[in-house]
């Protein structure tokens, strides 16, 4: 038990920070829980992927969890979830192909932009005038220093 008043303050305060960071921590781990197992019954699988990552970020905001533990943790999720609709979309390829190309039939023409104005020449610099070297720095002579006195006994 601290005897010091601040460091009994701070126990109190770095218990009410280890409560606080449990929760976001409990949280992060909960939503990348539900995303793994979404991956393999193949349901919501995005939507809770995002959700994780929000959890992770909110986690790393906080201080909960380091910055970096939570981008590589969110990198393993979205590697998994690249590898999870690659499959997908090799098991389903002909009819979202099929789909792809309605959307592009149907899209309006992408309208071309006007070239943007051209602004006058700026006048050319005659001569660049030869920057002025700075003065150089005042020194103070040290007085020397006062000699001590002994006294006598």
């Amino acid at each position: 038990m601290a005897n010091i008043k601040s460091q009994i303050k701070r126990n109190r305060q770095n218990e009410k920070r280890r409560l606080r960071n449990r929760d976001f921590r409990g949280a992060a781990r909960t939503a990348v829980k539900d995303a793994r197992t979404s991956f393999e019954s193949g349901e919501k699988t995005e939507a809770s992927v995002m959700a994780a990552i929000s959890a992770l970020d909110i986690a790393a905001q906080k201080g909960a969890i380091h910055p970096r533990n939570a981008a590589r943790r969110k990198g393993r999720l979205m590697k998994q979830l690249a590898a999870f609709g690659l499959q997908a979309k090799s098991a389903a390829a002909e009819p979202q192909a099929q789909v792809a190309e309605k959307k592009k039939a149907e899209a309006p023409a992408p309208q071309v932009k006007k070239p943007a104005k051209v602004e006058k020449e700026s006048k050319p610099a005659t001569e660049e005038k030869p920057k002025a070297k700075p003065a150089p720095k005042k020194t103070v002579e040290k007085k020397p220093a006062a000699k001590k006195t002994t006294a006598k006994k």
